[in-house]
């Protein structure tokens, strides 16, 4: 066992070192690239960025008061997420008018992308021809009003549960 180790070591010391040749290289060029101006927003914690600051009351209140310091477009981090926070429905109808297609596709998830083959289904496909065409579908074969009605007695029928469920509960 004491000579299987160094073995382990030395067959696998070409990829430890091209591993760290990376790492570096990419060290190197975070450094040389121009910094991104970011919209103003306080100033994050290392590794829980802004979480700290959502403590205390409901997050949406919190985020606006947030942005009433900071004003309608401030930058977040959520861990190591970085986060663009829109306060303003003017500044939000800007945006999305002027950048639609850039806000259009969802981020990329490894977990999406293996649950639902490579992100091929309507919640994760990012935006274009294929996802235009997976929501025409969807909207011609599953929201027709035929369709809708068809599923009437269900939705009828899991309302009354839910009424049910929601009665048995009371003074709880």
């Amino acid at each position: 066992h004491s000579l299987l180790l160094p073995r382990i070591v030395m067959e696998h010391f070409f990829f430890l070192c091209a591993f760290l040749f990376f790492i570096l290289m990419l060290v190197k060029i975070a450094r040389q690239s121009k910094p991104v101006k970011l919209p103003p927003g306080p100033k994050p914690l290392p590794i829980i960025g802004n979480i700290h600051q959502l403590i205390g009351s409901v997050p949406h209140k919190i985020l606006a008061d947030l942005g009433r310091k900071h004003g309608p477009l401030m930058y977040l981090k959520f861990g190591e997420v970085p986060t663009v926070i829109i306060s303003s429905a003017d500044v939000a109808k800007e945006f999305f008018t002027n950048y639609d297609r850039i806000f259009a596709s969802r981020a990329y998830l490894l977990s999406a992308s293996i649950l639902n083959y490579n992100c091929t289904d309507i919640g994760f496909a990012p935006f274009g021809d294929y996802w235009r065409q997976l929501r025409k579908i969807c909207t011609m074969e599953l929201l027709s009003p035929r369709r809708v009605q068809s599923f009437r007695s269900i939705r009828e029928k899991e309302v009354l549960n839910m009424i049910k469920s929601i009665a048995l509960q009371e003074g709880s």
